[in-house]
């Protein structure tokens, strides 16, 4: 039994990762924005995965407002939270709450039950670059990378790569420094993320999810950092918005 245990998650994992090596679209970070857009490009029919470093899915939406676990969605998202048969209070001022864990439990199971793949604990540490294009992503064990053991990594072919990592958009700064590409900002480089201001920051973050570079999106708080927008708090529907807004735009690309 013990070898058969064994046996079965080997074989189950490698067939699902080798047919993960080429993508239609490569998902960096499994945040509320990547998972959204993780959710509807599958549901689209694409081959998607998602790339995430730590062990649990589900970005910042995990710890709530300084862990009280309940995050707050505006009225032009809650579609989404109904369609994903999320929870939620009544509509007060436009605003309602959500239990944080609910709401990470049901965006990961979700996206993974419309055909994405996630793999957890794998961290992107670089980006394949064709012809002055995004042509995929260079991944590594998120321990090997902790450890800063000398281990090299494995490339990952996709025709699109979407920058969900968060505050520091992680990705597309690599990209700008080994590069040292212009990005489709007002100065062709990373703005860097402004301080709190809620109410701009969720129009912006749906403003600012788009195509950075050829072959690469940003969306959720990648998007504002890389274009210079404000942080938010704990006031998700930006993000839920971003992340469909990101599929629309890439299925509309691969046609």
């Amino acid at each position: 039994m013990d070898l058969k245990i064994s046996q079965r998650i080997v074989d189950r994992f490698l067939h699902k990762f080798s047919d993960s090596l080429e993508l239609d679209v490569a998902i960096v970070g499994a945040g509320p924005s990547g998972l959204v857009a993780a959710h509807d490009l599958a549901r689209a029919g694409r081959k998607v995965a998602l790339f995430e470093s730590k062990l649990q899915p589900g970005g910042g939406a995990w710890g709530g407002a300084m862990l009280f676990n309940e995050i707050v969605v505006q009225v032009e998202a809650l579609s989404i939270l109904e369609e994903f048969g999320i929870h939620h209070s009544p509509l007060e001022g436009g605003l309602c709450t959500a239990d944080s864990v609910e709401v990470a439990a049901a965006l990961t199971y979700r996206a993974v039950q419309a055909g994405a793949r996630l793999f957890n604990g794998i961290t992107v540490e670089d980006m394949v670059v064709r012809n002055d294009r995004v042509a995929g992503v260079v991944i590594n064990w998120q321990p090997v990378m902790l450890n800063s053991w000398h281990v090299d990594p494995l490339t990952v072919v996709s025709s699109v790569v979407l920058d969900a990592t968060g505050h520091h958009a992680l990705l597309t700064a690599k990209l700008a420094r080994k590069a040292g590409v212009r990005l489709a900002t007002t100065t062709g480089d990373i703005l860097g993320e402004r301080p709190m201001w809620a109410e701009q920051g969720e129009r912006d973050t749906v403003e600012n999810t788009r195509l950075v570079y050829p072959g690469l999106y940003v969306s959720g708080m990648a998007a504002n950092g890389v274009f210079g927008s404000f942080r938010m708090g704990p006031i998700f529907g930006g993000m839920f918005l971003s992340g469909r807004k990101a599929a629309y735009l890439i299925n509309e690309e691969l046609g």
